[in-house]
């Protein structure tokens, strides 16, 4: 298993280009030198998991945890909050950095991990998640159907969302997936907004079902 934080994430260094199809590429380039299987991405994350499958720099399968897939699906605060730090400065994102904390605490994990999410959070430079933010926040709002792309894609996609919390789907992208026959939707109950830490077993769960598909 090989672990990686995207550059503008908890102190990540940004030194190159955080453009979706950026980290994309060089995402491809450290999952073919491990001999990766599966590729896992949560959020923004899951986003450059996308564009792995679509530019062809990953053929297998893919679970991704939150995504949106458009601009509808992300969270209109945060959207606010990105693009007036790219107006005013960085201090809007700084002061939304300052408040996760407070949601790590309230986050359904065990004590100990979410004294890790907390320090994790506060590693966050507002001046460098500004350019990762943007970044990603113009990529989906491209004008593609990101949805159709992935159902034609041929590759074994897992798309997991919790019922609140964690952004969705519109209506036409879980049509568009669910009569997708390479591509799996998995609804986690209740609300939760940090997947991966809030809902593990189910999570583990669909990792494991993706390797299944590896040959």
């Amino acid at each position: 298993m090989v672990a990686t934080t995207l550059p503008g994430m908890a102190g990540a260094a940004v030194s190159e280009d955080v453009s979706i199809p950026a980290l994309s590429r060089r995402a491809g380039e450290l999952a073919r030198a491990h001999r990766c299987d599966v590729v896992v991405g949560f959020s923004h994350g899951a986003t450059v998991a996308l564009d792995m499958v679509l530019a062809g720099h990953f053929q297998g399968p893919v679970v991704l945890l939150g995504i949106s897939l458009t601009t509808e699906d992300e969270a209109r605060f945060f959207r606010a909050v990105v693009r007036a730090s790219q107006k005013v400065g960085s201090w809007p994102l700084a002061v939304m950095f300052r408040l996760m904390p407070l949601m790590a605490k309230s986050a359904k994990v065990p004590d100990a991990h979410k004294k890790e999410l907390i320090e994790d959070f506060k590693q966050n430079r507002a001046s460098d998640s500004v350019l990762a933010c943007g970044e990603y926040l113009d990529y989906i709002a491209e004008e593609r159907d990101f949805a159709a792309e992935l159902a034609a894609s041929g590759n074994p996609v897992w798309v997991v969302h919790a019922e609140k919390g964690d952004g969705g789907l519109t209506d036409a992208e879980r049509a568009t997936l669910q009569t997708a026959p390479n591509v799996t939707l998995v609804t986690i109950p209740g609300s939760v907004f940090l997947l991966p830490d809030e809902a593990p077993q189910e999570t583990a769960a669909v990792i494991v079902s993706a390797l299944s598909q590896v040959t």
